[in-house]
């Protein structure tokens, strides 16, 4: 059984306050460290999440909710397949209102969060040698680097900007696949609010810069014509990790990464935040066996594996898939798609984070509800 008895947490982002949040509530001593002075600033990343999937995080996020939307239209090779559900898939949040509520449960719970903490070697061998540490400090993590818990092999670059026009339905997402521009992900509109349409790409870093592909997606027609007139209300970059680390968890140092450290995302979009989350809530259950029955530390790693190792190789497939080919094969293959109706089969069935639960509900209907 582990001599330590307390927790500290590089990194209070969501996934980091989560794992506060759940900790503290199992009366584990946790303090939080992050090194900006600020939480959520700057806003870079964006915030649709499914309902389904917060549901599974036990926030309150209600008043960070700016929109909701009920689908996606995907765009590829000039041919649009649209997808749309009779009830609510997602919400949009804003990730700073979010963030906010995540500390003010972290703190209700018994957590200790210290900004503007900046951290080095000599104080990650201090804190981790009298306690369980985890690393929750994002795509470059400096715990996963210290500890040498492997490289994300592979990284997405995104730039975003507000524009103030309204979204032509803003109950749906636009997705746009081009490879001439994006590739290694896509370009999106998504409406933020009623009257701010929130314009993004994202590029995989071998192939080139962000803000030189998010330039070039919007001044094709297309998105040209839609932003004409309005202006520029925020813009900024960010990067996601599109794989995840040769290892989450260190048993023998007692280090546990999560969120964007691990590279805990879905191949297929770049989303990380109920990927990210439900790690952190694994993180804290597994701490707690540790502490209590001796457990392993590395139950971590099952635990997460057990749960998105199917749907993540999915995503991480449908990603090379879509990165791989031509936009006029793209738009082939929408096209293909539209013909056989599946834009109907995925509003009836889809699932923005498990993907085989897709492929079995469509499989069941098939077979007539058996």
């Amino acid at each position: 059984m582990s001599g330590k008895k307390s927790v500290t947490i590089i990194g209070a982002g969501t996934a980091g306050l989560l794992a506060a949040r759940e900790l503290s509530r199992r009366n584990i001593h946790t303090i939080v460290y992050d090194q900006k002075r600020e939480l959520g600033l700057p806003v870079r990343a964006s915030g649709i999440l499914s309902i389904k999937g917060l549901g599974e995080l036990g926030i309150y996020y209600s008043r960070a909710i700016t929109n909701t939307l009920y689908g996606a239209n995907i765009h590829a090779g000039g041919t649009k397949l649209r997808i749309k559900a009779n009830a609510p898939v997602a919400h949009v949040l804003d990730r700073k209102k979010l963030n906010d509520i995540c500390h003010d449960e972290a703190l209700a719970s018994g957590s200790k969060v210290v900004l503007g903490k900046r951290m080095d070697a000599k104080t990650f061998e201090s804190l981790s040698a009298n306690d369980i540490m985890i690393g929750a400090d994002g795509a470059v993590s400096s715990v996963a680097k210290h500890f040498s818990m492997g490289e994300i092999r592979r990284y997405i670059l995104t730039y975003k900007a507000e524009f103030n026009i309204s979204a032509e339905d803003s109950g749906i997402v636009d997705l746009f696949f081009d490879n001439k521009i994006s590739k290694g992900l896509f370009g999106w509109f998504c409406p933020n609010r009623s009257d701010i349409l929130e314009i993004g790409i994202g590029i995989d870093s071998r192939y080139g810069n962000a803000k030189t592909a998010f330039e070039k997606f919007i001044a094709t027609d297309y998105v040209s014509k839609t932003i004409s007139g309005s202006r520029r209300i925020s813009e900024g970059a960010s990067i996601i990790p599109m794989s995840l680390r040769e290892k989450i968890v260190d048993t023998k140092k007692e280090v546990l990464l999560v969120g964007d450290a691990a590279g805990q995302v879905k191949p297929s979009t770049g989303g990380g935040i109920i990927y990210g989350g439900n790690a952190a809530l694994m993180a804290a259950r597994t701490i707690q066996d540790h502490l209590n029955k001796g457990a392993s530390l590395s139950e971590y790693t099952t635990m997460y594996n057990r749960k998105y190792s199917i749907d993540t190789a999915i995503h991480r497939l449908t990603n090379a898939i879509y990165s791989s080919i031509g936009s006029d094969k793209l738009g082939v293959a929408v096209k293909i798609m539209k013909a056989m109706q599946l834009g109907r089969l995925l509003g009836k069935y889809g699932d923005m984070d498990m993907p085989s639960l897709i492929l079995r509900n469509m499989l069941i209907s098939a077979a007539g509800g058996r």
